[in-house]
């Protein structure tokens, strides 16, 4: 196995912070990393005579590379080192092309600045951002060998999809002079010479792509010193201050993207602050539910908001008794009257939205890549393109057209009132009369939908273990109730007369100068957020930790690692036996958990993937912390500097107090039991 990283910045560009390059640091990465190939991509430019440096200066095999701003997307394009000339003419086109940090150049642009992409390595970044948009991928798929990643979990859930790019996981690290610690981010490749073709047809194929030389994807590096930890469930033992903490602390601040649940965080102390932080979470969880639930009501609102049917109404008035007084005056009109465009009315056009929106589909339909072969199968690429095209023209002609509808129509009232100052007659007043009638069908069919929104029901239910999230949406009660939606001091008492008319409710919410008009929408109905225990009853002190602790860890399915230190000090034991370690489980099925602890049922009962165990070592004023580590049975644990503990000693001392006393235990439940 290969270990590579082709993702390394040695140039300070408009894309990066300054930094002050270090050849000697870059010695000491590859030289402890024990790295077998490297490549340089720094961002839009080459710098040749740095690259032809470095390559003299390390013993391995050092690839010529750029990262690309390409469209929306980075691109990693690396080259044949004994092509270094060559790519840099073509790398010096990317240079010139790009000076801002926003600036790209596209897919055409890369075709014309590098020729025949084959003989090039691209890998986009795919979860990472910025991530190559599908299109793009579409347009350069063919040339492609992998996406890069920024996690182990994006990674093995990459490596698992059988519909997703190869992963690689690699530094993006700035070789600093500065730089404290080296990253650890690595891929492995099952590959004899290493040759940029020999890279590519190994890259084609998962199974020769890992994150460890040995194990596969079972375990990654975590610390520069060469510390392994499982990508599944990970159980951390100790004594207490043996360096458990400073273990999760040092990978919390190496890792972005990392759910950290702290000892004692989710405790109730204070009862009534508790309760207070307790339902202040709850409704930014409401919160964000009504915004989602609310999302198209919310586009409804908007629209009828611009509706004025009292407006509507007068004009309507002015125009039958305009209309009645010129057939009155038929017989008395003048050469000024008479004229065909005295009473002309506006020309109309179609609104493009529906259009818009049939655009943007077929759009979607061409750029999908992820169900391309479904899409493929039932329908013609090459017509889709030739209907987009068609809309787009289309899109185009009636784009055209209301602009000379525009101004037609500003002759036409120009015109109009020349005639009407020379004229005595009356003009029938200007209205539309169509546009009338569509704005008294939206506010009856905005009354309907708000009493369809505004019945009692449940609307939302999840379960997290024995506990319930219950949503459910009714009226408003009473004015105090519209009040603390809106979050103002606003009185409503005057408001709420009106409503139960939906369309007069918003006119007058319109009125109260306190409340945003994009935010509305939210006043309309009462959706109430519930956590119920097993037996269907809110919960109670207790039980809103558990809940917490579930939900908090529940939630870690959006980042790309979580840690929990030492659950058992907040809960008891039948809880954590069944609910926590049950989703623990269920987590580290889809990315890697830490778990500090001194507790037997979550240590033993849980079924570690990986074992590792802190140690503290004082010599006179120093203090100093190990980590051993293994799978959960083997008979010893290790350390990275070759040194080892016998496992069974590690579980019996941390989990059981030794083995007299789990001896002790055990002797005493037996002679209990029945």
């Amino acid at each position: 196995m290969k270990k590579l990283d082709f993702h390394i910045h040695t140039v300070p560009t408009i894309s990066d912070s300054d930094f002050t390059f270090s050849m000697s640091k870059l010695s000491q990465y590859v030289e402890a990393s024990r790295l077998d190939a490297i490549a340089i991509t720094n961002h839009n430019v080459f710098d040749e005579s740095q690259f032809r440096a470095i390559s003299a200066t390390l013993a391995i095999r050092v690839f010529p590379g750029i990262e690309i701003n390409l469209e929306k997307c980075h691109l990693l394009l690396i080259a044949d080192p004994g092509k270094i000339s060559e790519f840099a003419d073509s790398t010096a086109k990317v240079t010139k092309a790009i000076v801002a940090p926003t600036d790209y150049i596209t897919v055409t642009d890369l075709n014309s600045f590098f020729g025949d992409l084959s003989g090039y390595l691209l890998i986009p970044h795919c979860e990472k951002k910025p991530a190559i948009e599908p299109y793009t991928l579409a347009a350069i798929s063919k040339y492609v060998s992998a996406g890069e990643v920024d996690s182990a979990k994006k990674f093995v859930r990459a490596h698992k999809n059988p519909n997703a790019l190869t992963p690689v996981l690699f530094s993006d690290v700035r070789i600093s002079e500065v730089l404290s610690s080296f990253p650890t981010r690595h891929t492995y490749i099952d590959c004899g010479e290493l040759t940029l073709p020999a890279i590519k047809s190994c890259l084609a194929h998962k199974n020769k792509v890992s994150l460890s030389a040995a194990d596969g994807n079972r375990l990654f590096r975590i610390f520069d010193d060469g510390q392994m930890i499982s990508t599944g469930l990970n159980v951390v033992l100790g004594e207490r201050s043996s360096g458990k903490s400073f273990t999760l602390n040092r990978i919390a601040e190496s890792i972005e993207n990392v759910k950290y649940i702290r000892q004692f965080e989710l405790v109730q102390q204070d009862e009534k602050v508790y309760e207070r932080e307790f339902n202040s979470d709850l409704n930014r969880r409401r919160s964000t539910f009504v915004d989602g639930y609310l999302r198209g009501f919310k586009s409804v609102v908007e629209d009828v908001m611009t509706v004025d049917t009292v407006a509507n109404g007068r004009d309507v008035e002015e125009y039958l008794a305009t209309l009645m007084q010129s057939a009155d005056e038929a017989d008395r009109n003048d050469t000024y009257s008479a004229t065909a465009l005295f009473n002309e009315t506006a020309l109309t056009f179609s609104d493009d939205t529906t259009l818009k929106e049939l655009i943007q589909s077929v759009r979607q339909l061409i750029e999908n890549v992820d169900h391309r072969e479904i899409i493929s199968k039932h329908l013609d690429l090459l017509a889709l393109r030739r209907l987009a095209c068609e809309l787009i023209e289309l899109l185009w002609t009636k784009a055209a057209y209301k602009k000379r509808v525009g101004v037609v129509n500003g002759i036409i009232r120009e015109v109009k009132d020349l005639l009407k100052i020379h004229s005595s007659a009356t003009q029938v007043k200007d209205v539309d009369l169509f546009k009338v009638a569509i704005d008294q069908k939206k506010v009856n069919r905005f009354n309907e939908i708000v009493q369809t929104i505004r019945t009692d029901a449940i609307i939302y239910q999840d379960e997290v273990h024995n506990f319930k999230v219950v949503a459910r949406k009714r009226p408003h009660s009473g004015a105090g109730e519209v009040k603390s939606a809106s979050g103002t001091n606003a009185a409503f008492g005057p408001v709420m007369k009106v409503y139960g008319n939906p369309y007069d409710y918003l006119q007058e919410l319109k009125n109260i100068t306190a409340l945003s008009r994009s935010e509305l929408y939210r006043l309309f109905v009462y959706i109430g957020f519930e956590i119920l225990n097993k037996h269907g009853a809110p919960v109670s002190g207790g039980e809103r930790s558990e809940f917490r602790l579930l939900q908090e860890i529940k939630d870690a399915q959006n980042f790309d690692m979580l840690l929990i230190d030492e659950p058992e000090s907040s809960f008891d034991n039948m809880f954590l036996c069944t609910a926590v370690n049950e989703i623990l489980r269920a987590i580290a099925d889809n990315m890697p958990v830490l778990v500090v602890t001194h507790n037997n049922t979550i240590g033993a009962s849980i079924g570690a993937d990986y074992v590792l165990c802190a140690r503290k070592y004082v010599n006179g004023k120093d203090v100093s912390f190990k980590l051993y580590s293994g799978y959960p049975t083997d008979k010893t644990l290790c350390s990275t500097d070759g040194q080892s503990i016998p496992n069974h000693g590690a579980f019996m001392d941390c989990l059981e107090a030794g083995v007299n006393a789990y001896q002790s235990r055990r002797s005493l439940y037996e002679a209990i039991a029945d």
